[in-house]
């Protein structure tokens, strides 16, 4: 199995796997309760939690790919995260983002998005995508469907009810 420990580049965003030096960044955005509001999941709540979750972080190791940091070129800062996720309970592959407000708005989470499909239709050979989101995550909505993304009902997952966008090969 291949490990992709670095993900797609894009015109402004580099992908890559978070490492222990990232904890500060990692912890502001998963510690921002603006960033943190719609996503279904709690707060990160210390500098050392945060540290916690990078090493304990098992994607990469067990499925080869997971969510990267997402580096912005210009200044080589870590502003969110975006990549793929396998949820083995549902059987897909879930693409993700998440990005510090003040970035928000500027088509950073779609061209991360659109780069993160096309990875896992061109290098991984994945046949389809899903995306999950809160029905009232409407900027996240938009996301997925600038990036090709069609919606395809409801789902429970971790006892929350999302919408389930797919994208095919």
């Amino acid at each position: 199995m291949a490990f992709y420990r670095v993900g797609p580049e894009t015109e402004r965003l580099e992908h890559r796997v978070f490492g222990a030096e990232d904890a500060e960044a990692f912890f502001s955005l998963n510690g921002n309760p603006d960033v943190m509001r719609l996503t279904g999941e709690p707060l990160c709540p210390s500098l050392e939690a945060a540290r916690e979750a990078i090493a304990n972080y098992p994607d990469f190791d067990t499925v080869g790919y997971g969510r990267w940091g997402c580096v912005l070129k210009e200044t080589q800062t870590i502003i969110g995260f975006c990549g793929l996720k396998s949820l083995p309970d549902l059987d897909e592959t879930d693409v993700g983002y998440r990005f510090l407000p003040e970035y928000w708005g500027q088509g950073l989470a779609t061209e991360a998005c659109r780069a993160s499909l096309d990875f896992g239709f061109s290098t991984l050979s994945l046949e389809r995508m899903i995306g999950l989101v809160l029905p009232e995550n409407t900027a996240s909505i938009r996301v997925l469907e600038k990036a090709g993304m069609q919606p395809d009902g409801e789902v429970i997952y971790d006892g929350t009810l999302a919408l389930r966008y797919v994208k095919r090969r």
